[in-house]
């Protein structure tokens, strides 16, 4: 596979496609990541996807494939971000404790004048969290950068999660097994 551009600063993207050895290189561009608050969540995830690879298709052209992607949680209809602090974080993992929640990831790839676009939703199941675990895990894994303030990866996934329904990758921020089997149909050189 050729090499591919990487429109995220996520560490958890670029673990993913180096797993699955998609060569890659990592460039990003701040884009306001607002909607219209009319779309639906799966659509959220899908607009900030597909601008943030646009910042980049404007500045680098289409020489090389641009992927992008987007990974929010939904609570009852309601989009959970990424925590703006440490109260927060422990609001938001109070939140989830115990109930089930939507991860979705928006993901965009333009070549060309190929546009694929696609939202992976995954269920993800916590068991009840006491305040003594959230506040271990806010502390010792500072999950500012994480929409939903957690990721599966780390300790709150390993204890506090009693079941997944789809894509663990897609939790992490990528379906990376869909993403590589759309690349490999763009036939690039």
């Amino acid at each position: 596979m050729q090499k591919i551009i990487l429109a995220s600063q996520s560490s958890r993207r670029k673990q993913l496609l180096q797993w699955a050895e998609v060569p890659f290189d990592v460039i990003i561009k701040k884009i306001d990541e607002s909607y219209p608050q009319h779309l639906t969540p799966h659509d959220v995830a899908i607009h900030v996807a597909k601008n943030k690879a646009l910042a980049i298709k404007f500045s680098q052209g289409d020489s090389v494939p641009i992927l992008s992607a987007d990974t929010i949680v939904v609570l009852n209809e309601e989009i959970i971000g990424k925590p703006i602090n440490r109260d927060d974080a422990i609001e938001i993992l109070s939140k989830l404790s115990g109930k089930k929640h939507s991860v979705i990831t928006g993901v965009c790839i333009l070549f060309n004048k190929k546009e694929i676009i696609f939202a992976d939703t995954t269920e993800v199941e916590f068991h009840d969290l006491s305040m003594e675990q959230i506040i271990f895990y806010v502390d010792k894994y500072n999950p500012y950068d994480k929409a939903g303030a957690y990721a599966i990866q780390e300790w709150i996934g390993v204890v506090g999660i009693r079941s997944i329904n789809g894509d663990f990758y897609n939790v992490m921020g990528l379906p990376v097994s869909r993403v590589v089997k759309e690349l490999n149909k763009l036939n690039y050189s």
